[in-house]
């Protein structure tokens, strides 16, 4: 018992110190890679034995706890948003073909493998980044499944410098627009704000709010261990859909019908520990890594990234797609948003306009007109079209 509250303490800390790094530089460094980053030092070093997770009685968690997320995310998927951004729904769609196609691409340089790990986790996040891993570790794939959690680790870095950069550039021509009307004698928040309201009447209630007493941490624990033992029954018969597809379907269908309540484990007060489980499943990925092989994934990581940002460029910068939201910036910024995914593309708006708006009502205003482009992408990519795109091409490992 005291080996395994000494390994449970050595994971949570890497988490913990990633979290307090991660706080203290605003997002400038992102927990998740400095906690990476400790746990391979440790196993490489010899300090975190290899079966580290093993020991800390995580192991058996994380099995289970991929598809609690990734229901859980489905809960949270607003179709209602989605169908009125459809514009940033569909560049979405196109930004994650473009990332397909650039691997696609380097299979020569890299790998089959490699290539088909490094797609659904470029378009995704935690949960696309654990199907394939264990997938390629399934496979005895320990290199190519390496390469997918150090994909993972990095991609905020990589997507945060553009992301920025072009949201910057956005943010600016708002301002000017802005600026502009205002000198007219037009306030264009308070048209825009004034878009926002409805005169249909009263809200209609959901079935969860209707009965939120009965929505208890065991009551929504409960909810998603059954969503979660049909998901993977029902995908024991589509065998070229995972069971994430059928968890994030369903938690999509039960928020739509108001069924749930969004976020379900969020709500149920239980989303610390499950993520953190989530997240134990693909560290033993990391414990495979030998001192020889950090040459060949930094050359990897580097042609993965590398592709994925001048295919980017070329197809939503030069070329006419950037038309269909009716800016480049904007085009590469939504493109961005597949490797930050909430809540960081919220706080790269709040950044540029904080940087951008002279006074508050401007701020608000390039915040306003940013934040459905910037946090529907990262919806549509990380939270739902990555899982499944990881649901479908684990089988071609």
């Amino acid at each position: 018992m005291v080996t395994t509250t000494k390994c449970l303490m050595l994971v949570l800390g890497c988490f913990a110190i990633g979290d307090f790094l991660g706080v203290i530089t605003k997002a400038r460094i992102s927990s998740v890679f400095v906690a990476f980053m400790l746990f391979l030092v440790g196993f490489l070093s010899g300090v975190f034995p290899a079966d580290l997770i093993d020991q800390a009685a995580l192991t058996q968690i994380g099995k289970w706890a991929s598809v609690f997320i990734v229901f859980n995310m489905g809960t949270g998927i607003n179709l209602a948003q989605m169908k009125k951004e459809w514009r940033v729904v569909l560049m979405s769609v196109i930004a994650m073909a473009i990332a397909f196609i650039a691997c696609i691409t380097i299979i020569p340089f890299i790998g089959k493998g490699a290539a088909i790990v490094s797609i659904p986790i470029v378009n995704g996040g935690i949960n696309a980044t654990q199907i394939m891993t264990e997938g390629a570790l399934e496979k005895g794939m320990t290199t190519a499944a390496a390469l997918g959690t150090f994909i993972f680790a990095i991609q905020k870095f990589v997507g945060t410098i553009p992301a920025s950069f072009f949201g910057r550039k956005e943010a600016e021509r708002l301002a000017a627009e802005y600026r502009e009307s205002k000198a007219k004698g037009i306030d264009l928040l308070d048209e825009l704000e004034g878009n926002g309201k409805t005169a249909s009447g009263e809200e209609k209630i959901p079935f969860w709010k209707k009965h939120k007493k009965y929505y208890t941490n065991y009551m929504c624990l409960g909810i998603t261990a059954v969503v979660a033992f049909c998901s993977y029954t029902i995908a024991q018969y589509t065998p070229y859909l995972n069971y994430a597809i059928w968890a994030l379907i369903i938690g999509c269908l039960l928020n739509v019908g108001g069924v749930v309540p969004p976020r379900i484990l969020n709500h149920g007060k239980a989303i610390g520990v499950i993520m953190m489980a989530t997240f134990a499943r693909i560290i033993p990925s990391l414990a495979e890594i030998e001192w020889s092989d950090l040459a060949v994934l930094g050359y990897q990581t580097l042609m993965v990234f590398g592709a994925v940002l001048i295919f980017t460029f070329v197809f939503l910068y030069i070329l006419p797609l950037w038309k269909l939201v009716g800016s480049r910036n904007m085009a590469v910024g939504v493109a961005m948003a597949q490797l930050l995914g909430f809540p960081a593309t919220q706080l790269v708006v709040d950044e540029v306009s904080l940087a951008i708006g002279e006074d508050e009502r401007e701020r608000t205003y390039i915040a306003t007109r940013l934040t459905p482009a910037f946090v529907v992408s990262g919806f549509v990519s990380v939270t739902s079209l990555s899982i499944i795109v990881a649901g479908v091409l684990v089988n071609f490992l």
